[in-house]
């Protein structure tokens, strides 16, 4: 598998989300509303928009384990405006699809000689579906699947990070979802899922990767992405609050140089937190917010990135032409 999504496309400059310094969130990663990532499905021809914005930061990165100030570039900072749409093609069937406009800075751009970027990112498409669903005396069993394709959708520079938009490769991903709710609406969430990557194309013909590479592209990293969930719903499902832990681990790459630059060829594994409330407006049906804060506290060839996140969506069933909830 990873050498049929590599040798399907060489990127013209990029892919997927930095993670900071490549720090992972999902593009259709970053939020928790109907995402691929969570255990809500939608029914047959309900529609599902989201318009998120998301800003993250870090003045510190791990240097391979080493944890190293940003010393000449202060702080990075990261802004993100996602749009994106989910549909309910068939029963048990949801189709998402997303494409994210990425603005990157940093407090101390060295007079000039190293800008920011902006530009849209990739074009992600994803499918979940809901393969079991059980009801138990105490509650009730959800085991879902989602497979999801991120591909660039503009010609952004892939070998610049920290300042970079993305890895600058296609990505194929498959998702594991189990999900426990309790009668009393608390709920557990576990999910897995592994990471095929392509090439980054980048503008220089030599780079060194554990050696001394001829070639302007650059092989990045597959990874497995792990998810922990404890949510609860109250307020007559109006409001749902979760407690989130997530991590990536990569399968191969190699570490950052000392006083170098990061690429994507790199070994990038992160531990984080997060807090996420999504509440559901009762007079306007169909109408919802969202808000989110995430931090890194562990990581590996990764920026220390904090990023807080809101957001709002509205669902409505398209055939029936009604709002819904």
């Amino acid at each position: 598998m990873h050498s049929w999504i590599k040798s399907i496309y060489h990127p013209k400059k990029s892919l997927h989300v930095l993670i900071l310094i490549i720090l992972p969130f999902f593009t259709l990663q970053n939020t928790n509303a109907q995402t691929p990532n969570d255990a809500v499905m939608m029914p047959l021809g309900d529609f599902c928009i989201l318009l998120n914005y998301d800003y993250g930061s870090f003045d510190e990165y791990w240097e391979g384990p080493k944890l190293r100030e940003n010393a000449t570039i202060a702080e990075v900072q990261r802004r993100t405006v996602l749009p994106m749409v989910a549909y309910g093609v068939i029963k048990n069937l949801n189709v998402y699809v997303g494409v994210p406009y990425v603005s990157t800075r940093s407090t101390e751009p060295n007079g000039g000689k190293l800008a920011g970027a902006n530009g849209f990112q990739d074009l992600g498409i994803a499918l979940k579906y809901q393969a079991f669903r059980k009801k138990t005396s105490g509650g009730e069993l959800f085991l879902l699947s989602t497979v999801g394709f991120s591909t660039p959708a503009s010609n952004y520079l892939a070998d610049y990070m920290p300042y970079s938009l993305g890895f600058g490769a296609p990505e194929l991903s498959v998702r594991g979802i189990v999900e426990y709710k309790m009668d009393n609406n608390l709920y557990f969430r576990t999910s897995a899922a592994h990471l095929w990557r392509g090439y980054a194309e980048a503008e220089r013909d030599y780079y060194y990767s554990n050696g001394s590479r001829y070639s302007k592209y650059m092989d990045v990293p597959n990874a497995w992405s792990f998810e922990g969930v404890m949510g609860f719903r109250t307020l007559g499902n109006n409001l749902r609050l979760e407690l989130l832990y997530a991590a990536q681990r990569s399968t191969s790459g190699d570490d950052i140089r000392a006083y170098n630059a990061p690429q994507p060829t790199n070994k990038v594994d992160f531990d984080r937190w997060g807090l996420f409330a999504q509440y559901f407006f009762e007079d306007i049906k169909g109408l919802g917010v969202l808000a989110y804060h995430n931090r890194t506290f562990k990581g590996l060839n990764a920026g220390k990135i904090n990023n807080t996140g809101v957001g709002v969506t509205y669902q409505f069933n398209f055939k029936n032409n009604e709002n819904v909830q």
